[in-house]
């Protein structure tokens, strides 16, 4: 009998520990509104030995886990450069999140990680960054943000497209300023404007259809749904931009994290493992297959 293909898969990605079951207690530290359903919680690990040797990079995942909840796969949306603290926004849409939802500072969560394959910034550095986000899109992109712009000499022009459906559900819009202020230019529009919004009106693709930009030097950074990001891809290859110079940044279940349930399977792919963060050319094809 042939061996499962999940038995056969490589290692998973380094995590705090050799057992990647192994799961650490965080304690909640802050707890923010973003908007509407979503909040972002700051975690610090509790033992100081683990705390002190955790490191992640922009686009890893963490498993957070409630017992007896569950758990549940989310985008460390931290700065890389602090990671004693970590951020993960998050939307109260399961059971888990649900639950997470109801907790205070001072309470206590578990977690495990990190997880995945990170945005390819070291690969990117030299030429010009293109962000493009739909929504809670932004969250998997805010710590490689943060890693740009502390390295902004890195990079050429760099760029940040988020769209969502009102104003009200626009991420992280205190930090736009700081993020402006870092040379990073910060666009944002939405589908349908609320009283005093002055901004564009419109898709995400629409900023990106009148953004210039330089084929040969740019890589675009996207996270959001699907069908967005297919519109996006469509969009840049308008302007010239090929499928290699675009990453996406998947979503999709996930209950082991190491290549072990299946749950995550998209082709011949695992996204825990092979993503979240893939090239376009190699999902092009099986993103546009549509889901029973």
């Amino acid at each position: 009998m042939n061996p499962s293909p999940l038995t056969t898969r490589r290692p998973g990605p380094t995590t705090l520990s050799a057992d990647p079951w192994q799961t650490h207690a965080g304690s909640i530290v802050a707890i923010r509104d973003e908007t509407p359903g979503v909040r972002s919680y700051d975690l610090s690990i509790v033992d100081a030995a683990v705390r002190a040797r955790y490191a992640f990079a922009p686009g890893q995942f963490n498993m957070l886990y409630l017992p007896g909840i569950g758990e549940a796969a989310i985008s460390i949306s931290s700065d890389p450069a602090t990671p004693q603290l970590l951020t993960h926004t998050v939307r109260a849409v399961g059971n888990v999140t649900d639950a997470l939802a109801k907790l205070v500072v001072g309470d206590r969560i578990f977690l495990r990680g990190p997880y995945g394959k990170p945005w390819p910034l070291g690969d990117l550095a030299g030429g010009d960054l293109i962000f493009v986000a739909g929504g809670l899109g932004l969250a998997s992109q805010r710590a490689a943000i943060l890693d740009v712009a502390r390295h902004r000499d890195r990079f050429g022009r760099v760029t940040i497209l988020h769209g969502a459906k009102t104003p009200s559900g626009l991420l992280y819009p205190s930090e736009y300023a700081a993020w402006r202020e870092a040379g990073i230019d910060v666009d944002c529009t939405v589908d349908a404007p609320e009283a005093g919004w002055t901004g564009s009106v419109g898709l995400v693709t629409d900023l990106l259809a009148q953004l210039p930009l330089e084929p040969g030097r740019s890589g675009l950074l996207c996270c959001g749904p699907d069908p967005m990001m297919a519109g996006v891809a469509t969009g840049a290859a308008k302007r010239g931009l090929g499928p290699e110079a675009v990453w996406m940044s998947l979503e999709r279940n996930m209950s082991c994290a190491v290549g072990q349930c299946g749950l995550c399977q998209f082709g011949p792919f695992f996204v825990c493992l092979d993503g979240p963060v893939f090239r376009y050319d190699r999902i092009e094809k099986l993103l546009g297959v549509r889901c029973l």
